[in-house]
């Protein structure tokens, strides 16, 4: 299995997976140490640090789905980069994306790269973006921006890898409703090596 090679230390009962949504899980995570989130940062935020604080995880496994201009739908990418796509407080000269008065850099690293996945930067917002193509992110969510940051502050190991349902464009939703109960099997493959 992917998790014990690359963090042999660290069981799976000391693993939380991390979803936004129950259908980006299925049946496949039901007898795992699961948080759902709900939809969006604040969300995601809440539920995350309630369950670091509970269960003392020490490895962090963010699954969902997201959108991707670069990736067809039905990859498995594996993020360790993040940007918080709507933060924008440039009018009071802060740069694009930058969290002013924080000691957050734009670009936010932490995760670990999972051999044979394509390495991306995830940008997250409270928004279902359709359009990205000059942005420094080749992967929308909504969540894992601040998943990551939590997991940074706490000093615990993230992986994020994020199964591409849509490509972020005009077919975008209708894309995601169909695809995101495939996510599921399409981590299991990645994961736990199965066929």
């Amino acid at each position: 299995m992917m998790l014990t090679t690359q963090f042999p230390d660290i069981s799976l009962d000391d693993t939380l997976f991390v979803f936004a949504l129950e259908a980006e899980a299925g049946e496949v995570f039901r007898e795992m140490n699961t948080v759902f989130t709900g939809i969006g940062k604040v969300n995601a935020a809440i539920a995350l640090t309630k369950a670091i604080a509970v269960r003392r995880p020490r490895l962090i496994v963010n699954l969902g789905s997201a959108g991707s201009q670069r990736h067809g739908k039905g990859v498995v990418v594996c993020c360790n980069r993040f940007v918080q796509r709507d933060m924008d407080v440039t009018p009071l000269g802060f740069a694009r994306y930058e969290t002013p008065l924080a000691n957050t850099p734009v670009l936010l690293e932490h995760g670990a790269a999972i051999p044979g996945l394509a390495l991306e930067t995830c940008g997250s917002g409270d928004s279902f973006e359709t359009n990205h193509s000059d942005a420094p992110y080749d992967v929308v969510d909504m969540e894992a921006y601040v998943l990551a940051l939590i997991a940074r502050s706490e000093g615990i190991p993230f992986v994020c890898l994020k199964y591409i349902s849509d490509d972020a464009g005009s077919e975008a939703a209708g894309d995601w409703a169909v695809q995101v109960h495939l996510a599921a099997e399409a981590f299991k493959r990645v994961l736990f090596n199965a066929v």
